[in-house]
């Protein structure tokens, strides 16, 4: 049986991936669609819906699926034109919840993909919930100019929020617990720092070596 789950759709870095697994052996394969499936007019039409099923076509034809083979697709939005392409060209598929090994490994994928595009590994594992929209903003308002390359910013969400006032300003730390959102390095104590504050859905604050 061949299973076929999501990851990072909702995360405000990165595109999504797409992942396959033989639940049988385990053979797995996944692709990544890219986030210019998520700027602008592109992501408006829902392209990014149409890149799934060819990357979804890939991926059978990478584990040799035929048409008998049962298929189960997650139930999300994401599989909407891939469920009436695989109806269309009668494939056995069914959309159900996707449990373990394939979630995690999807998962799994989508973070090492985040984590080659520069968000630091330790910042998805000290929060309970790495991919918090919020969380990810104050990663990119670290370094904005550098970062919004990175984020989907076809969003209302990124509309909403991907364009802030900032204040910027220095200041003195007696006592810090910060690492530097730019460099990810930690902030030793009585080190004069660079400040960023916004206001998003709350007041933040963003601590940054002063060189950074």
């Amino acid at each position: 049986m061949i299973q076929i789950d999501d990851s990072g759709s909702g995360s405000l870095i990165g595109g999504t991936c797409i992942g396959a697994m033989r639940s049988e052996t385990k053979e797995y394969v996944y692709d990544i669609i890219p986030l210019e499936y998520y700027h602008a007019n592109t992501f408006k039409k829902k392209l990014y819906l149409d890149k799934v099923v060819d990357i979804a076509i890939s991926l059978l034809k990478a584990l040799n699926v035929s048409k008998d083979e049962e298929i189960e697709i997650c139930r999300g939005y994401m599989f909407d034109k891939l469920r009436i392409f695989l109806k269309e060209n009668q494939y056995n598929f069914s959309s159900t919840t996707i449990g373990e090994p394939l979630q995690s490994q999807v998962e799994n994928t989508f973070e090492e993909y985040t984590v080659s595009l520069g968000l630091p590994h330790e910042f998805l594992t000290y929060t309970k919930y790495p991919f918090h929209f919020h969380r990810l903003l104050r990663w990119v308002y670290a370094d904005y100019d550098e970062r919004i390359s990175l984020c989907k910013t076809g969003w209302k969400s990124w509309k909403k929020y991907g364009n802030l006032d900032l204040q910027i300003e220095t200041t003195y730390l007696k006592h810090s617990k910060y690492n530097c959102l730019k460099c990810w390095n930690k902030i030793n104590d009585n080190t004069n720092v660079k400040v960023i504050k916004y206001h998003s859905n709350k007041p933040n604050t963003i601590y940054l070596h002063l060189n950074c």
